[in-house]
């Protein structure tokens, strides 16, 4: 989940870019114009700025440009989005992270029990106090919160290993599409439309990272690839290594890459139908992912190794000039 938010930096930072360029040419008068008719008539409910500093500092303490990306945004979008951050981070450090697994649980209990606190008026710690205002504000669904924690929840009871299609559904929907969908409000396309790019395009990233990241998994004996593709291709699960290691694993990728693609395509369609400055981000987040994709189809959908050197300094300036060109130009 925190790679997918790392992607979303990227594409905050084009939008931004777009922000600065669009002041030029009077764009931003009128989205600021959108802004208000959208907005509620009274002032705009704040976070405590002790709370405030909390998150800021969880989110700046995670080593990621996110915090700066955010940094220059409108401070209603950049306080709700820093507070999305902080409940994301904090929810997947407890899966990821070395507590026993019944200790996780309980910890990912307790935060059900703050998110329903937070929706009863009582917000219980600086994360929930600070995610206050964005509920109000942006209209955030608890089930959304709720859907992130379940996610967790699935590899903290784990390790997954070669889930049924339904539940690996399920899984993206929680770590992935409930995020875009509590982002997407904050990005002001809190749309029908808007929800679908949120649903499509969550399973398409997830799924690229689910692809991409095959051996990593494995080597933590997790396997996100479903049991009917593997089943397809006579590969017979013993442990996720020796499915890493396995001659026809290609096969499984690239059935699970259609299903990736077509994730990207049904992205695309309902991002044809919203506000093409609301959902730059999306855009710029799908055309990074599917330079992921790319890669593995050019490889023959073998796993490809990570990048290093001139290889990775090359694709950080793909990801650079994909976030300008769709920053500035396009939608």
């Amino acid at each position: 989940m925190i790679a997918l938010i790392a992607c979303l930096t990227v594409a905050v930072w084009a939008y931004l870019i777009f922000l600065h360029h669009g002041f030029w040419r009077g764009v931003r008068a009128d989205l600021e114009q959108r802004y208000r008719r959208m907005g509620a008539q009274s002032k705009p409910s704040a976070p405590d700025s002790s709370d405030m500093g909390f998150v800021r500092a969880k989110v700046q303490a995670a080593g990621s440009s996110f915090y700066w990306a955010m940094r220059f945004l409108p401070v209603r979008k950049r306080e709700a989005l820093f507070a999305i951050y902080a409940f994301c981070r904090e929810v997947d450090d407890i899966a990821d992270g070395d507590l026993a697994r019944e200790d996780k649980i309980v910890a990912l209990d307790r935060w059900r029990q703050k998110i329903e606190q937070l929706y009863a008026g009582n917000p219980g710690d600086e994360i929930t106090r600070a995610l206050a205002p964005a509920v109000v504000d942006f209209k955030l669904r608890k089930r959304d919160f709720i859907a992130v924690i379940e996610g967790m929840d699935m590899d903290a009871r784990g390790p997954i290993v070669a889930p049924p299609l339904e539940e690996l559904d399920l899984y993206c929907d929680r770590v992935a599409s409930a995020v875009g969908r509590l982002c997407i409000h904050a990005f002001g396309e809190a749309t029908p439309a808007g929800e679908r790019v949120a649903d499509h395009l969550g399973r398409a990233l997830q799924l690229t990272n689910i692809l991409r990241d095959v051996d990593e998994d494995a080597a933590i004996d997790r396997l996100y690839l479903p049991a009917e593709h593997l089943a397809a291709a006579g590969i017979a699960v013993v442990t996720p290594r020796d499915v890493a290691c396995d001659a026809r694993l290609p096969q499984v990728i690239a059935a699970v890459g259609v299903m990736a693609e077509q994730a990207f395509a049904n992205s695309e369609a309902a991002i044809a139908l919203c506000d093409k400055d609301a959902v730059r981000p999306a855009v710029i987040m799908m055309r990074v992912y599917r330079q992921h994709l790319d890669r593995l189809r050019a490889n023959d959908w073998k796993p490809v190794p990570p990048l290093r050197g001139f290889a990775r300094i090359k694709a950080n300036a793909a990801k650079l000039w994909t976030a300008v060109h769709y920053g500035l130009f396009r939608a």
